[in-house]
């Protein structure tokens, strides 16, 4: 959580962010915003950030005859907060918009992290980004949810599926008991059934923490692992390949966006959607590049046999039941969120080795 100090900063900031915005539309039809990633651009779901909203929203609104401009102010690779304050650093306005990490948020937006309940569902990257946004732009619960943390959102982020970067070869399953895993606390249910112990951090921590013994391995995807030279500290790398999943994606603060005028307000929803698109387009071109990379500099990559995947699949909890009661508990009408999902899923092509929602 931000600390207390930061919070303060923050209802103050809130109120003064405001007044130059609409001062400065006023004088020069200026508006200064600001755009944050808790991750560097190297990170495929960063780099958009910069290359689409930041670099081609000047330009839609020339295209478009506006007269209105946007002054960015840039806070990328963590200058503002760290990898666990992605929605609060939104949705409390220390930052106008930028990427927010759903995975590290699992009781504020259960629903966007329904792919850590569905793992070896997905088969294909755009299958997932495309899934995940059309249940984000059509579902009521959706929406809500993200409406309660005072965040509009626009598109999805998305990764290759997850792999094990380990310090010792990964031969069978059982090779896992007893291992220190570094990863984000949703796969913490992917792991632990095989008997090792998920410890919770960020991608940017993971080098040093595996280097110091904190970790034994860690629990990744290869776009995300490389650009951190992951492979050097974990130097086994097992392709396991859970699919492709959405995590969070690109959002603005709802006070921010509702003090817009119309003209940036429809450029920010347009480039909103093609983040996500070239989210996509880059996490397809580096996933196979990524891996050829690691495997050059020294990492001994192999594939996880199909009868393995199946195997762990089967020995995770029924997380689609578990994930769907929890939420219908608090109201939230989970198990057709999950039936819309795994059938929607269907409907793109996806062939998943677990239907996630058999057990509703």
């Amino acid at each position: 959580m931000l600390m207390i100090s930061r919070r303060a900063v923050l209802a103050g900031g809130a109120a003064l962010a405001a007044m130059p915005a609409r001062s400065a539309f006023a004088q020069g039809n200026t508006i200064p915003l600001t755009i944050a990633s808790s991750h560097p651009l190297t990170i495929p779901w960063v780099e958009p950030l910069k290359t689409v909203i930041v670099e081609k929203s000047n330009r839609k609104l020339e295209e478009m005859g506006s007269s209105t401009r946007i002054q960015w102010t840039e806070a990328f690779g963590g200058s503002l907060y760290s990898f666990d304050d992605t929605l609060e650093a939104v949705s409390q306005q220390l930052t106008d918009m930028g990427w927010i990490g759903a995975l590290w948020e699992p009781a504020a937006l259960p629903l966007q992290n329904i792919m850590y309940s569905t793992p070896f569902a997905t088969t294909t990257v755009q299958q997932a980004v495309d899934v995940m946004n059309e249940l984000n732009r059509t579902d009521e619960a959706m929406k809500a949810e993200w409406d309660r943390q005072n965040v509009v959102f626009f598109g999805c982020c998305v990764s290759d599926g997850y792999h094990l970067f380990t310090k010792k070869p990964i031969n069978s399953l059982d090779d896992l008991r007893g291992l220190k895993i570094l990863g984000a606390p949703v796969c913490a249910p992917w792991i632990e059934p095989l008997g090792a112990t998920l410890v919770n951090t960020g991608l940017p921590a993971q080098y040093s923490q595996l280097q110091t013994g904190v970790g034994d391995g860690s629990i990744l995807i290869a776009t995300g692992a490389y650009p951190l030279k992951i492979h050097e500290v974990a130097p086994h790398v097992t392709l396991v390949d859970t699919g492709p999943l959405t995590f969070g994606g690109f959002g603005i603060n709802k006070d921010t966006f509702a003090g817009l005028p119309d003209d940036v307000k429809t450029v920010l929803t347009e480039l909103g959607y093609e983040y996500s698109a070239e989210n996509a387009r880059i996490v397809e071109e580096r996933q196979k590049t990524a891996l050829e990379k690691m495997k050059a500099e020294g990492a001994t990559v192999h594939e996880m046999p199909q009868e393995q995947r199946v195997q762990w699949v089967n020995a995770m909890p029924d997380l689609g039941r578990i994930w769907a009661e929890g939420l219908e508990a608090k109201g939230v009408p989970a198990r057709e969120i999950m039936k819309a999902f795994m059938a929607e899923l269907r409907a793109r092509g996806g062939e998943p080795l677990r239907d996630w929602s058999a057990g509703l």
